[in-house]
């Protein structure tokens, strides 16, 4: 995937994305509003230019938004649990500790699949993304002890529910 170059798919989910942010910014559908709009997109799409090969990693198949509802749903409740986690440790502070940096990996092949499960991990208490190599991500991870430094245990604990939702609109 590296190396893939955005289609004009990608291009058209980029102006749309800005000009959407736009509106949400200005909280009017005025016509001079919706022109401006249209023109500070546009002049920002062509600002971005080759940054924007990031976007060939997005997946455009029609089932890809029902997969981006999907993660959202998967990533609230990861939130939710690594929360109510590093809270009980915190108010009991008898629960063992057994910080590490791990390396996990990763099936995601584009750079924009990869930044996004890493910040999905960072974004996550307990878990801090420090490092991307290739397809290896280092973990700090605040308990590794349920599965040592058995890369495959990592992997699957850390990794595997973000990814099995995330490719369905990341590559």
């Amino acid at each position: 995937m590296e190396g893939a170059r955005p289609t004009l798919g990608h291009y058209v989910v980029a102006y749309l994305g800005v000009f959407l942010l736009w509106l949400l910014l200005v909280q009017t559908v005025a016509a001079d509003e919706l022109i401006l709009g249209a023109l500070v997109a546009g002049l920002a799409l062509l600002a971005s230019g080759p940054r924007l090969q990031l976007l060939a990693g997005l997946r455009l198949e029609a089932g890809a938004p029902l997969a981006l509802v999907r993660y959202f749903g998967y990533f609230l409740t990861a939130l939710v649990r690594a929360n109510l986690d590093v809270a009980r440790r915190v108010l009991s502070p008898r629960l063992p500790l057994h910080p590490e940096i791990v390396e996990v990996e990763t099936g995601l092949r584009s750079e924009l699949g990869r930044l996004w499960l890493a910040n999905s991990i960072t974004l996550t208490p307990g878990t801090l993304t420090v490092d991307v190599l290739d397809q290896r991500l280092r973990v700090h991870w605040i308990d590794s002890r349920p599965a040592g430094g058995d890369l495959e245990a990592v992997t699957e604990r850390i990794v595997h529910g973000f990814e099995r939702h995330m490719r369905g609109f990341l590559h």
